[in-house]
């Protein structure tokens, strides 16, 4: 079971699954900067308040587990992830954009229930093997 959080009057565990990609997968590749990259996107979780549960970076792609409290919108959370990633690391590698841009207008996101915790935790796995 997962950790039940409380706030002011409510009670809650709330994680979701998130991943997007590079804008050019042919061109950019995330290779070298994983490391950079990891702590850019941990530091805005500490910034705005939510957590990483698990990361994964591949060379396309980036995989996230975050825990949040209900107040914090997807779309938030996902834009400042992408933007200011986005952002510090095109200011530390200008070679990764192309015209400033870096990852796709898209994302995925699903809500992990405890039942598929450990599928997509497996999959995440699975996808860093190959």
């Amino acid at each position: 079971m997962k950790t039940i959080n409380y706030g002011r009057g409510y009670a809650y565990s709330i994680e979701y699954h998130i991943v997007w990609c590079v804008k050019y997968r042919e061109i950019i590749s995330l290779h070298g900067v994983e490391d950079l990259l990891q702590k850019i996107i941990q530091k805005i979780a500490n910034d705005n308040g939510f957590e990483i549960v698990e990361i994964k970076i591949a060379t396309d792609s980036v995989y996230l587990c975050i825990g949040c409290n209900p107040q914090q919108s997807i779309p938030t959370m996902i834009k400042a992830l992408k933007g200011v990633s986005a952002r510090l690391l095109l200011q530390s590698n200008p070679e990764l954009g192309m015209n400033g841009s870096l990852w796709k207008p898209s994302y995925f996101v699903a809500t992990m229930s405890n039942h598929l915790e450990h599928q997509i935790s497996e999959y995440i796995q699975k996808e860093f093997k190959k």
